[in-house]
C-alpha cells in the first residue's frame, strides 16, 4: 500500500496549527496564510493585492525574481522604478534611500532577501528601516532565506513576507505562505483592483478563513504538501532554528573557502557578507562550460549550472536543508577537484572555515 494514498482528511484545526508554526518560524504575530501552490502564488497575490493602478513602486532587482516582480507590478498599472544592481553583490540601504528620496510618491517596495539563482543576499534589516521611515509597504521574498538566515519579520517591519518550503527548509515546492501586516491588510482592503473570488485573492482567505475563526477550510487542502511542510517544521524545531541557520551559514563559508583554496573556480558573489547561505554560486574560468561541468558530476551532489544567461559561466551549489552539511561540502569540493584540478589544502581549508563559522 502506498503511504501517499488513502490518508485521513487534513482538518481545519491541523491546517491552522501548521499556520501557527509558520508564524513562529517567521517571528511574527501578523496573520499568516498558507497557500496551496508554489511560492510564486503568494508573491503574485501580494503584489496584485497591495498595488493599485496609478501607484508608484520601487522594485529592487538583484536577480531574476526581482525582474519577475517588475512585470507583475507594471501589469497592475503601477509606475515602476527599478533599482538594479550587479548580481555579483547586494543592494545597500543607502541606494534604496536615495531611490525613495528621488521619488517621494513611492508607496510599495519589492525586495528579494536571498537569490538562490545568483547566490547573493540583501541587508533586509537596514533596508526595511529605510522603507518604513519613508512610509511605504515592504514586500519581502524570503523563499530562499527562511531557515538559512535570521528572519525576524515583525522586528524588521516587513509587511508582506513570502516563504516556500523547497529550499533551506528542505521540503515541498507545492505549498507556501505569506505573513500580512495590519498595514498591508488596510492597503489590500482599500484597493478596488485587489483580486476577489480568485485563487490570487488574499482577501478571500482573510474573510473566508482567518476572520471566520479558521474552523472551515475554503477548499480542499493540498494534503501531501501540507504534511510535508509539517514534517519540515518538525525537523527544524528538533534541530532548533538557530542550529539550522548556523549550518547553512557554515556550509556557505566552508565551500567558499575551499573553492578559493582550490583556485580554479572563484565565488560569483564577490564579498562574503553578500553571499547567501542557501546557495553558493561559482564562476568558471574561460573555456570551461558550467553546464558541461555540472553534467559530469555525480547527480546526487546538489550542483547545477546557473540559469538563463549564467548557464555557461556559473555553477550553483545548493545548501538546501540536509545538504547544509560539512560532508556535502567536502564531497562537492572533492568532485570539483577531480574535474578542475587546482591548489592543495582545499578540504582542510573548508573544514577550518566550517568550524569557525559555527563558533561565531
Amino acid at each position: 500500500m502506498s503511504p501517499f494514498l488513502d490518508l485521513p482528511p487534513l482538518g481545519a484545526a491541523r491546517f491552522a496549527a501548521i499556520e501557527d508554526r509558520v508564524a513562529a518560524l517567521l517571528h511574527t504575530r501578523a496573520d499568516v496564510i498558507v497557500m496551496q501552490g508554489e511560492a510564486l502564488l503568494p508573491l503574485e497575490a501580494a503584489i496584485r493585492g497591495a498595488v493599485r493602478p496609478g501607484s508608484t513602486a520601487l522594485n529592487v532587482v538583484t536577480g531574476p525574481y526581482g525582474q519577475t516582480f517588475g512585470g507583475w507590478l507594471r501589469s497592475c498599472g503601477a509606475e515602476v522604478v527599478d533599482l538594479a544592481v550587479p548580481f555579483t553583490g547586494a543592494v545597500s540601504a543607502a541606494q534604496v534611500a536615495e531611490a525613495l528620496t528621488a521619488r517621494p510618491e513611492i508607496d510599495f517596495v519589492s525586495l528579494v532577501h536571498a537569490e538562490a539563482a545568483t547566490g547573493n543576499t540583501n541587508p533586509v534589516a537596514e533596508i526595511a528601516e529605510v522603507v518604513r521611515d519613508h512610509g511605504a509597504l515592504l514586500m519581502l521574498d524570503a523563499v530562499a532565506s527562511v531557515a538559512a538566515e535570521p528572519l525576524p519579520t515583525d522586528a524588521w517591519g516587513v509587511d508582506l513576507c513570502v516563504i516556500g518550503g523547497q529550499k533551506a527548509m528542505g521540503g515541498p515546492a507545492g505549498v507556501s505562505a505569506v505573513s500580512v501586516s495590519d498595514r498591508a491588510w488596510a492597503r489590500i482592503t482599500a484597493n478596488p483592483a485587489a483580486p476577489r473570488r480568485s485563487y490570487l485573492s488574499l482577501l478571500d482567505w482573510k474573510e473566508r478563513w482567518t476572520d471566520a475563526g479558521r474552523t472551515v477550510l475554503p477548499h480542499a487542502p493540498a494534503q501531501l504538501e501540507m504534511l510535508a511542510l509539517e514534517a519540515c517544521l518538525d525537523r527544524i524545531e528538533a534541530d532548533t532554528l538557530d542550529a539550522t541557520v548556523a549550518r547553512h551559514r557554515a556550509a556557505s563559508a566552508a565551500l567558499r573557502a575551499g573553492v578559493r583554496a582550490l583556485g580554479t573556480l572563484t565565488p560569483y558573489v564577490v564579498e562574503d557578507r553578500a553571499a547567501a547561505p542557501v546557495a553558493t554560486t561559482l564562476l568558471t574560468p574561460p573555456g570551461l562550460d558550467a553546464t558541461t561541468l555540472a553534467t559530469t558530476l555525480d547527480p546526487a551532489l546538489p550542483v547545477q549550472s546557473g540559469g538563463g544567461a549564467l548557464a555557461a559561466t556559473v555553477l550553483r551549489v545548493n545548501h538546501y536543508g540536509p545538504h547544509a552539511s560539512l560532508d556535502t561540502v567536502l564531497a562537492v569540493l572533492t568532485a570539483l577537484a577531480d574535474h578542475v584540478p587546482g591548489g592543495d589544502g582545499h578540504l582542510e581549508t573548508a573544514e577550518k572555515a566550517w568550524s569557525e563559522a559555527l563558533a561565531d
